[in-house]
């Protein structure tokens, strides 16, 4: 499986709103845009980080999974997002290799993107996610 890259670092938090001012004001991190991911139920901001983004993640519902994270285990990185091209195929290599998935098709996901994540069980406790964008989708 080859990874490109590291597209984003997904940190939970309670609010984007209060957040937002670290990343920008004392971090100096361009701000891309906030959408909504009804799908996951959570609202996400995104900051530019060199060629990677961070994703801020605000659960939008008590259910959400990042909801959840945030109860269990307090707001902080949530997931780190691989950039891959051919995402069907790397989840058939990931899946060959013993690698559990929590979605064993890709959905969309923030930004437009093609996502699947992998389970931390198979992974050392580390939620990752693979992302396949193309030149078109947002937030390159």
């Amino acid at each position: 499986m080859e990874v490109k890259k590291v597209d984003h670092i997904g940190i939970a938090v309670r609010s984007i709103e209060k957040a937002l001012p670290f990343y920008t004001d004392v971090l100096g991190l361009p701000f891309l845009g906030i959408e909504e991911v009804e799908s996951e139920q959570v609202k996400v901001a995104f900051l530019q980080v060199g060629e990677a983004k961070i994703e801020l993640l605000e659960p939008l519902s008590p259910e959400s999974a990042v909801a959840t994270f945030i109860e269990k285990r307090g707001e902080g990185i949530h997931h780190v997002a691989l950039g891959v091209e051919d995402i069907t195929e790397r989840i058939r290599e990931l899946k060959e290799h013993g690698i559990r998935m929590i979605q064993d098709a890709p959905k969309r996901g923030a930004g437009g993107a093609w996502v699947a994540f992998m389970h931390p069980k198979s992974t050392g406790g580390v939620l990752y996610e693979l992302c396949e964008r193309t030149k078109t989708e947002g937030h390159q």
